[in-house]
């Protein structure tokens, strides 16, 4: 059945005009009236609706009946990636929010290639945004995974968080999966660096405000691989349900 996000308030009942995305990819799946779709709003849950009408560039649909249906994790998971090069950052965005992260952090570090001014910084969240509703869509969730703002690495790691933050280091003496075995299930931040890793002045910094250093195990990770192998890897040692 296909799921689309859509950002408004939805009640049983109700006949809506779809937002035009969702029109245009009825049309290119070739739907016709009395299609069944499923619609979610961020808020909780999913909606069953009906297609009851399809125009040129328009579709509405009456809303049929909610499901309480959720497959968040039970704990939340922050991804704070430092901006890698090319396109990467969109694959590992669309892999964590399948992998369930609660919420993902861009972070401009000292050895980050990428420089984002603020206008382009704009840009990439809307299209950064697109990836994460698209994401959702497919993978099942029914709650958008946040997007905080690009901000500065160091600017960043002196803010208050409450959750744990663990730097994700090949100089981690311990491992994430040892220490996940020995921890309860808990909310976590994990600190992924670009090519090259955080600076060592970065890694000081973040010990030195609470950070955890922890290590993905005797391989060097790329940074496109080392974040997401940490969700999986929490997500098999403490469990989704």
């Amino acid at each position: 059945m296909p799921r689309f996000f859509c950002p408004q308030d939805l009640t049983i009942g109700m006949t809506l005009e779809l937002p035009e995305h969702i029109a245009h990819h009825i049309q290119v799946l070739r739907l016709q009236p009395g299609a069944v779709i499923t619609l979610f709003n961020g808020q909780g849950g999913e909606f069953i609706a009906s297609v009851v009408a399809i125009g040129k560039k328009t579709a509405q649909a009456e809303i049929k009946t909610f499901a309480p249906t959720e497959v968040e994790l039970p704990y939340g998971l922050t991804l704070a990636q430092a901006l890698p090069e090319g396109s990467k950052i969109d694959w590992i965005i669309e892999k964590a929010v399948e992998l369930g992260a609660t919420a993902i952090q861009p972070l401009a570090a000292q050895r980050c290639v990428v420089r984002l001014n603020p206008e382009r910084a704009e840009k990439k969240q809307a299209h950064w945004k697109g990836i994460i509703q698209a994401a959702a869509e497919q993978s099942g969730r029914n709650r958008l995974t946040h997007l905080a703002d690009l901000i500065d690495f160091k600017r960043w790691i002196t803010q208050n968080d409450m959750h744990k933050r663990i730097l994700l280091s090949p100089r981690g003496e311990q491992s994430l999966s040892d220490w996940a075995r020995h921890h309860p299930p808990q909310a976590v931040t994990l600190l992924v660096g670009p090519e090259g890793g955080f600076s060592n002045e970065e890694e000081q910094l973040a010990c030195e405000h609470g950070a955890l250093m922890l290590a993905m195990g005797p391989r060097v990770l790329r940074t496109e691989t080392a974040g997401l192998s940490a969700l999986a890897a929490i997500n098999a040692i403490w469990g989704e349900m």
